[in-house]
């Protein structure tokens, strides 16, 4: 089964990522296409980018930097759980896509975003950007999550309507299809570390 990993792009004390991140993650567990890891950045703890060699060599020379490689590589799939801070997404987010190159070739990334009035999508649009560069295939279908402190209760638990789990499930499909279709892609384009 292919691995679809669920990254929380929200590093800050507080954060509503990790709830909304803990949501995606069990709708995409039990629509059962995938294996499923959530990875948090904040765990991650990866510093603003230290490697002297540009990330297409793969000459990592610092430890986290191999982790992340091996994290990111192991994926088939990808979820960005994502809030919008004016009007752009995180810079952990950035910076953990850009300590890398062919981990994230022909890897297809479905966007969870959430905010206020504008539900993320700003920086949904603004990473679209990003992660065509390392050629990731980002969806047009997608999670956008308006006010979403409405959405969390007391227990830190998000508790979804019926128009968030039927987005969640309309990319879930989305992600499934592209990730099989995009396989024999990263089949023949895989470099060794």
């Amino acid at each position: 089964m292919p691995a679809l990993h669920v990254v929380i792009a929200s590093t800050r004390p507080g954060r509503v990522g990790l709830p909304v991140g803990r949501w995606f993650a069990q709708a995409a567990r039990e629509h059962g296409a995938f294996e499923v890891e959530i990875v948090d950045l904040a765990e991650m703890g990866l510093p603003f980018m230290d490697e002297p060699n540009h990330p297409r060599l793969r000459q990592y020379t610092k430890q986290h930097t191999r982790d992340w490689s091996a994290k990111a590589a192991a994926a088939d799939a990808f979820a960005f759980v994502m809030p919008e801070y004016n009007f752009g997404f995180t810079a952990p987010l950035k910076n953990a896509i850009d300590y890398l190159h062919h981990e994230w070739h022909y890897k297809p990334v479905g966007l969870v975003s959430y905010g206020g009035v504008s539900a993320g999508l700003r920086a949904a649009q603004m990473i679209k950007q990003v992660v065509t560069t390392v050629k990731m295939f980002p969806l047009p279908e997608a999670v956008s999550i308006p006010f979403v402190a409405q959405f969390v209760d007391d227990e830190g638990v998000l508790r979804p309507n019926e128009t968030m789990e039927q987005a969640a499930s309309a990319m879930l499909d989305e992600l499934a299809s592209l990730e099989a279709t995009l396989r024999p892609l990263r089949a023949t384009s895989a470099s060794p570390a």
